[in-house]
């Protein structure tokens, strides 16, 4: 099985921004996470990190016919991007959304999120292990 964790805008900054909401832990420390735990199921894993939203579009395109399964985290893209929920769907491949923080309890425009009417399920509010989670949900575990 291969799974690609695909993180949007900013998160390449965990560690630096808010960290009062996303911790002290960096993106490297996240793909480290998430890398023990899918060489434990035996889940190949790719990553990929971008601040650009077509960027994010291409790579969810590219995955077509080579991944089984998606983790996003879309950060900002979430309450705007209609392109990201339109490749999402024109895939067809399972995908989990996740967020560190719970957007529910948050500014008032973070609880839209166009790209859950695409995902199979939203993880959110559980931190790292938000991703592990949604791992181990792609993977029947």
């Amino acid at each position: 099985m291969k799974i690609l964790v695909i993180n949007g805008p900013n998160l390449n900054m965990l560690g630096i921004r808010e960290p009062q909401i996303y911790g002290s832990q960096t993106y490297d420390d996240l793909c480290e996470l998430i890398k023990l735990h899918c060489d434990g199921l035996g889940v190949s894993v790719e990553f990929y990190q971008s601040n650009h939203e077509g960027d994010l579009v291409d790579k969810i395109q590219q995955s077509y016919g080579n991944t089984d399964g998606i983790v996003i985290n879309p950060g900002a893209y979430t309450h705007t991007s209609v392109a990201l929920f339109d490749a999402v769907k024109s895939v067809g491949i399972p995908t989990v959304e996740v967020h560190i923080s719970d957007p529910d309890t948050r500014e008032d425009f973070r609880k839209t999120s166009y790209i859950r009417l695409a995902c199979v399920k939203t993880i959110k509010g559980r931190g790292f292990k938000g991703y592990t989670d949604a791992v181990d949900f792609l993977a029947g575990k």
